[in-house]
């Protein structure tokens, strides 16, 4: 059974910092690109950041230098780290593996991220 299971949102001031964590099982891990998205109420969900399985990264312009998103194929998990948080960061965010040789694409339950004083 395939899962992806979110932690670590929250409610943060502006100018803080949170971390996210997408755990992923059953399927390997390591061979998908995994990216981080959100939505915030009324918006299109948009690509936050994304890193392909060989470790490379690419940025929202609006988070770059903010955010971070790292893996750890040892433990499965994916992160985003993201400092200096703006109240235009609130929305849900929600973490995806992709596989596009395969077709195959896995969503997480999104977590909510709130950035307010």
């Amino acid at each position: 059974q395939v899962q992806l299971v979110q932690s670590g949102g929250g409610l943060v001031q502006p100018g803080g910092s949170l971390r996210l964590s997408c755990a992923a099982s059953g399927f390997t891990f390591s061979t998908y690109g995994m990216s981080w998205y959100r939505q915030a109420p009324g918006k299109e969900r948009e690509l936050v950041a994304a890193i392909t399985r060989d470790g490379g990264k690419n940025y929202l312009d609006s988070v770059k230098g903010r955010f971070t998103i790292s893996r750890d194929n040892g433990k499965n998990t994916v992160y985003l780290e993201m400092n200096s948080l703006k109240p235009e960061d609130t929305a849900v965010y929600y973490c995806k593996g992709s596989r596009p040789l395969l077709g195959t694409t896995y969503w997480g339950q999104g977590t909510q991220v709130t950035v307010s004083s």
